[in-house]
């Protein structure tokens, strides 16, 4: 028998009978985990733990009910993590700085778990660096984005790649859905010191009206993809859409609006509660 332990009570992303449990947090921060005990652990043979990871007590709660269950007896477990916390952070940038993702990755890796499941990992990196990683890209998800559109906009949709650093899966994407009429490559310049954004650039003469789908793995303030759109409109785009797989949204909803026909993203960071958003609930 397969079970999952939904240590996000709000994301369910499998269909296998759940594991009860209660989690205590402490005056002083620590986490517990107390299990379900009227199950028969001796005939559960996985465990698919699944959580999405905010903060440290996440990755905490995960390596201990991953202990609570191997104490009854389960031997096999897999990790269902979508969004990859610090994946951004995938390389040491000036000396004197951590290579957070490493630090991350390592603790994940010293539970040993059969298999790691994420979603569009922001760069080939964090799969590279996490045992037993298959990384799931986020075409299925697109494709949904893309036929929500084509409900009411009838135009040829263009895919917009937004930066030079989701050039490659860009470039995937689009030979594998094949619904788009063809695909936008933008860039920006950042300042790597204090990660300011500035010089946002279309390579295109004239979109024609074209409706654009702007695609990307993360959204978390917003800046890129706003300063995008309004390099989009200086070549005649007409309406804009966003399709990002983590949805963050840190500076919430009122500029992206401003910008945005529709924003598109799936719940693998948290669920989202705007008029402009359709999320996806995310399914294995």
């Amino acid at each position: 028998m397969i079970r999952s332990l939904n240590l996000d009570g709000m994301f369910i992303p499998t269909s296998q009978p759940e594991i009860e449990f209660e989690m205590i947090q402490f005056n002083g921060g620590e986490m517990h985990i107390k299990l379900n005990n009227n199950i028969d652990y001796s005939v559960v043979e996985r465990v698919i733990i699944t959580n999405r990871f905010r903060n440290g007590n996440d990755v905490i709660k995960v390596l201990i009910a991953k202990d609570a269950l191997q104490r009854k007896g389960v031997e096999s477990f897999d990790l269902v993590m979508p969004y990859i916390p610090y994946a951004r952070q995938d390389r040491q940038c000036f000396n004197g700085e951590s290579f957070t993702l490493k630090v991350f990755t390592d603790l994940i890796n010293s539970a040993k778990f059969d298999n790691v499941i994420v979603l569009d990992s922001h760069s080939d990196v964090a799969p590279a660096l996490l045992d037993k990683c298959k990384n799931i890209p986020n075409d299925q998800y697109v494709e949904m984005a893309y036929f929500e559109i084509s409900k009411f906009d009838n135009s040829n949709i263009l895919l917009v790649s937004p930066d030079s650093g989701a050039n490659k899966k860009s470039n995937k994407l689009f030979d594998n859905l094949k619904h788009f009429k063809n695909i936008v490559k933008c860039d920006k310049k950042r300042d790597v010191s204090n990660g300011k954004l500035s010089g946002f650039e279309v390579f295109a003469d004239d979109l024609q009206g074209a409706s654009c789908l702007i695609v990307d793995d993360i959204c978390d303030g917003g800046r890129t993809f706003t300063g995008i759109s309004e390099a989009l409109k200086t070549k005649n785009a007409g309406n804009i859409y966003l399709f990002v797989t983590h949805g963050i949204f840190s500076n919430g909803f009122d500029e992206l609006n401003k910008y945005f026909k529709t924003i598109y993203t799936t719940n693998s960071f948290k669920d989202v509660e705007n008029s402009n958003v359709k999320q996806f609930k995310i399914q294995l």
